[in-house]
């Protein structure tokens, strides 16, 4: 059994606390990705689990066994770095085999492990080659090749992708999916990327400021985020926020009146709430309507427009929104710079946020 699970995890550079009490139960077998901002302490958390920093407060186990005070190479984990780290004079073969030719591994065990390795990330034709003559795509391979080898418990990746292009990135996540399918063990990746989590992850780990936000699979972060910042993270292009005061509420729906007058119902229950407080509407970029409706509308002025061949991106100003609204639209859509252009926020698709930033639950779902 390979379960991560961490208690009260904390972390501490001096008098500057980075980790701030993490709980988190991660399941045999599971792929879990840590996500968030730059800074969000997802980077840190990952090497406390490795063993690379040392944990100021809280429990550690990786299959039953408390770790807090095991070394790295003795807890059973393997970490692929941003870097890959090659070693340029050795072959491919050579840079896999090189971690259990200095645990003292028999060397016919490790060049099955390494031909087995190679199997699976299909570099076979490579384990000749050097560094030097490989490309980006196949040098990250052969650094998960390496972590292969040693037959984990954990698989450790800390923002794997990065130096690659985009291309490279989708087939890479494509290969990792499918490394996961075949060995079925335990793995925790560390990404920025928020579209990297949506496609990799069995569950995200949303993290801000050294506090976990909020923990979900992909699509349960999507359609109900807890609260502003996950709302706003999660999906690209983001949330839409626009600032609004509470006017009524119903079972089940509430309306509210945005700065031009406007009122929009959403299908949210905010019982407890009061009329005229301060909240905030979201809907997602793909959520808009673009057809005539009487009610739940929105009206800005079109001030860009981004044609990106499957669909069409309008970048709206309107009165009570921080930043422009923007729209998804059908590819063929007309839309000019200048023109004013309405949009329906159908109820279902609406989402409410109060004073503090806490989402109201919503109450239906498309």
């Amino acid at each position: 059994m390979a379960e991560v699970v961490l208690r009260g995890i904390r972390k501490s550079f001096g008098e500057i606390e980075t980790l701030h009490g993490i709980d988190l139960d991660i399941r045999d077998g599971e792929f879990v990705v840590f996500v968030g901002p730059s800074g969000c302490g997802k980077s840190t958390l990952l090497r406390t689990i490795a063993g690379l920093e040392d944990i100021t407060a809280g429990e550690l186990r990786i299959g039953g066994n408390l770790v807090n005070d095991i070394p790295p190479a003795k807890r059973g984990v393997a970490m692929v770095f941003q870097s890959y780290a090659l070693y340029p004079h050795m072959t491919v073969a050579e840079n896999m085999a090189f971690g259990l030719k200095l645990a003292g591994v028999d060397k016919h065990e490790t060049q099955a492990a390494v031909s087995r390795a190679a199997r699976i990330l299909q570099i076979e034709h490579l384990l000749d080659r050097k560094p030097k003559a490989l490309s980006g795509g196949q040098r990250q391979r052969v650094a998960i090749g390496r972590a292969i080898v040693r037959k984990p418990q954990v698989f450790l990746f800390d923002e794997p992708l990065s130096n690659l292009d985009a291309a490279l990135r989708v087939q890479m996540r494509i290969e990792i999916t499918k490394l996961h399918r075949e060995l079925r063990t335990t793995m925790i990746y560390v990404t920025h990327d928020q579209v990297e989590a949506m496609t990799l992850a069995d569950r995200i780990v949303v993290l801000q400021a050294g506090r976990i936000e909020q923990v979900g699979s992909p699509l349960e972060l999507y359609h109900h985020p807890i609260n502003l910042f996950v709302a706003g993270f999660i999906g690209s292009p983001k949330m839409n926020f626009i600032e609004a005061r509470l006017h009524a509420v119903e079972a089940g729906r509430a309306t509210v009146q945005l700065a031009d007058g406007g009122l929009v119902e959403a299908a949210v229950d905010a019982s407890g709430a009061q009329p005229g407080t301060r909240v905030t509407l979201g809907i997602r970029p793909e959520h808009f309507g673009l057809d005539e409706a009487p009610h739940n509308r929105a009206s800005g002025r079109v001030i860009a427009v981004e044609q990106l061949g499957e669909a069409t991106m309008l970048y709206l100003e309107i009165e009570g929104a921080g930043e422009p609204l923007v729209v998804r639209a059908d590819a063929d859509h007309g839309a000019r710079i200048g023109e004013q252009v309405t949009v329906r926020l159908p109820p279902n698709r609406c989402y409410l946020f109060n004073e503090a930033g806490i989402a109201f639950p919503r109450t239906q779902t498309a």
